[in-house]
């Protein structure tokens, strides 16, 4: 199986891309892994909500250019759906299964995903109610795939 992480904006800090290429090196051995960065908008303070979906659409355009049409797309969104690691594992374990042989994981900027990538989205998730930095969701979903991939093949992982 092929995961693709599709993402706005580079990571800067080395202990977040130290983490993510460990997490990169140990998927190796479950699946094809690919991490796409496209470039984040400036933000300004207090921007109105018109400049808001602006620059989401901008970096929704993006984003969309790195999604193909055989990919299942899963958006990491605060209103998605909960899974526990089980749940996820399951939720890979199903796809593949079903013939889908290519994930693209999408995570947004600072403000979130544009119109058009949520559109697009086969399944939102979410990791939390509370809100992460969406350099940091990387790891955590990173992490997670790695977890997944040891629950379906019966390897011991930390509970």
């Amino acid at each position: 199986m092929k995961i693709t992480v599709i993402t706005v904006g580079k990571i800067k800090e080395k202990y977040l891309r130290d983490a993510i290429a460990e997490y990169g090196k140990r998927l190796s051995r479950y699946c094809k892994l690919e991490v796409i960065e496209v470039a984040d908008e400036k933000t300004p303070d207090q921007a109105s909500e018109t400049v808001e979906d602006n620059i989401r659409a901008k970096e929704g355009e993006r984003l969309m250019k790195h999604i193909r049409d055989d990919m299942y797309v899963i958006t990491l969104e605060i209103g998605g759906k909960m899974l526990s690691s089980e749940e996820f594992a399951e939720k890979i374990e199903t796809l593949g299964v079903q013939g889908k042989s290519s994930i693209a994981f999408v995570i947004g900027g600072s403000i979130g995903l544009g119109k058009e990538v949520l559109k697009r989205s086969d399944f939102a998730l979410s990791f939390s109610k509370m809100t992460f930095p969406h350099q940091l969701m990387r790891v955590i979903l990173l992490e997670q795939v790695y977890r997944a991939y040891r629950i379906m093949n019966g390897e011991p992982y930390h509970k």
